[in-house]
């Protein structure tokens, strides 16, 4: 996304720019694909735009940090850099592969489609399909990364892009989940609210977002007395099999929990000094440290395990007061 933001947005995103970015550490790619209804591409438009001012007014992002590939670029020219094709999906990828920081998102907001073995991604032009973005995917090695693919009919997109240190959610669980999702809204507004900040960090974690969203779906089923037609799953294990409720002390969710949108951005209320940019630092460290542990618990005796535990623990709590404006022991 090249600078073109809205002029409201951009007195804030510069503030926070100035107030000490460190780096670019996270490249987000939002794709909304074919719409087929009006209605569709309103609603696609309105999550892909809202989460482009959450994370320019509340988590720093530049316009160089973000692209946003939409089906009809004249629908709002100062959000979106390009059409939703697969080429300029490509050319955002490379781009993204070429910058400095060490993670990458991918968001896809959308329709999918099941034919023969392939599941897809409808775009205009032609589709994409599961094993087409796997491949897309192999200039970021190197780079943490994380598919979010919020379309109907998104879950065989999993066991095919699972990986090692690859965060992969999918608004469904099968291809057989076809109906207009609602994931992607509640996604978003992970992100744009406070609700999904359980840890009072003032960051949100993709596992923080899937929580939050599914929560969220869940309820607006149960309001309209209608059985759910989506489950959403997530895999950050290369095990291939998505988690509806991932647990990180046991499975899913631990690199989901440390994959945090921001980063090491210095935002207004969590990065004044370098201090505190050292402290969210630390916190990652030792979020990282926990969950290798735990990883490892049935090869260290009982005594060995608690007793590091309770260390990484306890540091890891006073870490977090200081973020929270308490004094640390």
């Amino acid at each position: 996304m090249r600078l073109r933001l809205p002029k409201m947005l951009m007195p804030l995103g510069l503030a926070v720019l100035l107030g000490g970015r460190l780096d670019a550490q996270t490249q987000v790619i939002i794709v909304t694909g074919a719409s087929g209804e009006p209605k569709y591409a309103v609603s696609f438009h309105e999550a892909a735009s809202s989460l482009v001012d959450a994370l320019v007014a509340k988590y720093g992002f530049t316009a160089d940090d973000i692209t946003y590939l939409g089906e009809d670029p004249s629908r709002d020219a100062a959000r979106i850099d390009g059409k939703s094709t697969k080429q300029e999906l490509t050319r955002a990828i490379t781009r993204a592969a070429s910058r400095g920081g060490d993670r990458v998102l991918v968001f896809l907001i959308g329709h999918g489609s099941h034919a023969g073995s392939d599941s897809r991604f409808n775009l205009p032009g032609p589709d994409l399909t599961a094993a087409e973005l796997g491949v897309l995917l192999e200039p970021l090695k190197g780079k943490q990364v994380a598919v979010v693919n919020a379309a109907s009919a998104s879950g065989d997109f999993m066991p095919v892009l699972s990986a090692p240190n690859r965060v992969v959610i999918t608004a469904t669980k099968s291809s057989y989940e076809r109906n207009d999702t609602l994931f992607p809204r509640y996604f978003v507004a992970a992100f744009a609210t406070a609700g999904a900040d359980t840890d009072k960090d003032e960051r949100v974690s993709l596992l923080e977002a899937f929580l939050y969203a599914k929560r969220e779906v869940a309820r607006a089923y149960e309001a309209d007395s209608r059985l759910p037609t989506e489950h959403a799953v997530l895999d950050d294990d290369g095990d291939r099999r998505g988690s509806a409720e991932p647990d990180p002390r046991a499975g899913d969710g631990a690199v989901a929990r440390r994959f945090v949108i921001g980063g090491r951005t210095a935002t207004a209320a969590s990065a004044r000094s370098d201090g505190d940019r050292a402290l969210v630092m630390r916190k990652e460290q030792l979020e990282a440290q926990v969950d290798s542990l735990r990883r490892r618990k049935d090869t260290m005796t009982a005594d060995a395990y608690q007793r590091e535990l309770e260390r990484l623990l306890v540091d890891l709590a006073r870490v977090n007061q200081t973020l929270r404006g308490g004094k640390s022991q």
